[in-house]
């Protein structure tokens, strides 16, 4: 039973959230919560300025990495982002704010201004995101530090990279309080990492779980606990351990007998 749990456990530590096996260390998301970002580091945003981290993060901020030519993972991710900010009640650019940043340093201004302006179109929050969510591109030695620093790793494959789908939260100060992998998101779920991040505090990562508890009403226009899914998991656990404590208590009874 323990090599099988063993087994278990590693097989879904090689999951990304994209639901591929990761067979490269390279490849992936090693969390360092509780750790800052550099906030020196210079990149250009969709109007071609130069910004400095330090001088934008003043509030709750969620930074996504992907490149913008990205045939893969990046639309869906930034499309779940999108939809999560739409449905939370908190105000982008007041209460929080979103940094979407190329790690493609050959990437400029023109392609993040063009996605910039596809999701503005998308979305419900239009003028909220016009000023709260910005798209950056940056040179390697910038792009390589915040990768660094938020532990994500990719990995280029001819013109295009392997990589992960990851939201990472980061409080006023620019430390690493949550990360959100996947490229669908609870909006509770975002609130509460960013209500978290305004007071600094960090936790694990959960959406996962969430994902699997809840589920999302057409006609409520909300997420609502899965009662049949979670007492379903609940019945075959107690019925697990009553098995194995049959078992074992037969096995006892027997060797008592002989």
């Amino acid at each position: 039973m323990k090599h099988i749990m063993l087994a278990l456990f590693l097989s879904a530590a090689l999951i990304t959230a994209t639901g591929q096996v990761v067979t490269d260390t390279e490849v992936g998301v090693i969390e360092k919560l509780d750790q800052y970002i550099p906030l020196d580091v210079k990149l250009a945003d969709e109007n071609g300025d130069t910004v400095i981290l330090g001088d934008i993060i003043d509030k709750p901020t969620i930074i996504s990495f992907v490149y913008y030519r990205c045939p893969g993972i990046c639309s869906p991710l930034m499309d779940g982002m999108a939809d999560a900010m739409d449905a939370t009640d908190l105000e982008l650019g007041e209460e929080y704010q979103a940094l979407t940043i190329s790690f493609d340093h050959r990437e400029g201004t023109l392609l993040a201004s063009r996605k910039k302006n596809n999701y503005l179109n998308l979305m419900d929050k239009k003028e909220q995101a016009e000023t709260g969510w910005h798209f950056f591109t940056g040179d390697s030695a910038s792009i390589r530090r915040l990768t660094e620093a938020t532990g994500f790793r990719f990995k280029p494959t001819g013109n295009d990279f392997i990589h992960s789908a990851t939201l990472i939260i980061v409080d006023p100060e620019g430390k690493i309080t949550r990360y959100m992998n996947g490229i669908y998101f609870l909006p509770f779920e975002l609130k509460m990492s960013l209500l978290d991040a305004a007071r600094g505090k960090s936790g694990p990562t959960i959406n996962r779980v969430l994902q699997y508890c809840y589920s999302y009403d057409p006609a409520g226009q909300q997420y609502v606990l899965n009662i049949t899914k979670v007492a379903g998991t609940l019945i075959i656990f107690f019925g697990l351990i009553l098995f194995l404590v049959l078992v074992l208590f037969r096995k006892r009874k027997t060797t008592q007998t002989t």
